[in-house]
């Protein structure tokens, strides 16, 4: 069996334990900070992935131009990197203090107990709960969808546009995922071990990377099923919600993975809608551009 055979089957499983090795290496064999080594972890997988995209692209013409790549370079660093530091250092040290003030501090309520993994995944689980009704109502509730639809623009997918996102979706998106928990107490080096699943298959789920991930398209929100999502076909559209996993797809009917045939265009149907960083601060305010 050739490369090109196993690649597509190994890839995704191969990429995300080499980016946990990477995260546990750092910290519990050098002692870097976990906030550091998550990064460096995510890095490495974002590298693998763009060799992958490279060498077997799921799509060729999918690969973006300059302008596009410039546009998700920003969106990455601003709404991705920059926004969620802010909100840490922000909301969440003034959401604990107000609860420490009136007597209803929920720290200490998250079970550390439990061995990394075990936590990491009632993590995935439970965050993915929330985010899955969240982003429903993204796609259901006209005002949502025209933040949204920023997210449903670009015309091909590649790992850098999983972070296209207006900022108003994502502080949202910040308080229904990562806040609750940090206010429960998760250590350090649960959030950040989840923030290494996350990135790192975020990476792959907008990816043009060829994958067959066969049983896994039961557990994780990949890219064979993330596709489809943006689709510019509604009816097609409208399913695979779940943000890391899929079992939330499964258990309400919204798993969508039809056999048989590839997905189409992608994108909004208002092919005309601009692509812009600066463009697309403004989109969500215009009505009938996210058409």
């Amino acid at each position: 069996m050739g490369l090109s055979r196993i690649i597509p089957v190994v890839s995704y499983p191969a990429v995300l334990g080499v980016g946990f090795a990477v995260y546990g290496g750092l910290v519990f064999l050098v002692g870097w900070p976990v906030t550091l080594a998550s990064y460096a972890a995510v890095v490495t997988g974002a590298a693998l992935v763009t060799l992958h995209e490279t060498m077997l692209p799921y799509r060729r013409e999918w690969r973006p131009d300059a302008g596009v790549v410039t546009a998700d370079a920003l969106f990455m660093g601003t709404v991705q990197g920059v926004l969620p530091l802010l909100l840490s250092f922000t909301v969440v040290i003034w959401i604990a203090g107000l609860l420490d003030s009136t007597g209803l501090s929920v720290d200490g309520l998250w079970p550390e107990a439990l061995p990394l993994a075990a936590q990491v995944g009632l993590m995935l689980l439970a965050a993915d709960f929330p985010r899955y009704w969240l982003h429903r109502a993204f796609h259901g509730v006209p005002t949502m969808w025209r933040l949204h639809a920023v997210h449903h623009s670009p015309h091909q997918l590649y790992w850098l546009n999983v972070g296209r996102f207006h900022p108003i979706e994502k502080a949202i998106q910040y308080a229904v995922d990562s806040l609750p928990f940090a206010l429960l107490g998760a250590p350090q080096e649960t959030l950040a071990a989840y923030f290494v699943f996350y990135g790192i298959n975020g990476f792959f789920q907008h990816s043009n990377c060829l994958v067959r991930l066969g049983p896994l398209n039961y557990v994780v929100s990949g890219p064979e099923l993330h596709r489809w999502h943006h689709s510019e076909v509604s009816a097609e559209s409208n399913n695979n919600y779940g943000n890391n996993l899929i079992v939330w797809d499964i258990l309400f009917g919204t798993r969508w993975l039809p056999t048989g045939r590839e997905v189409g265009p992608l994108g909004l149907h208002n092919r005309a809608y601009p692509l812009g960083f600066l463009a697309q601060m403004r989109t969500p305010f215009v009505k009938g551009l996210e058409e």
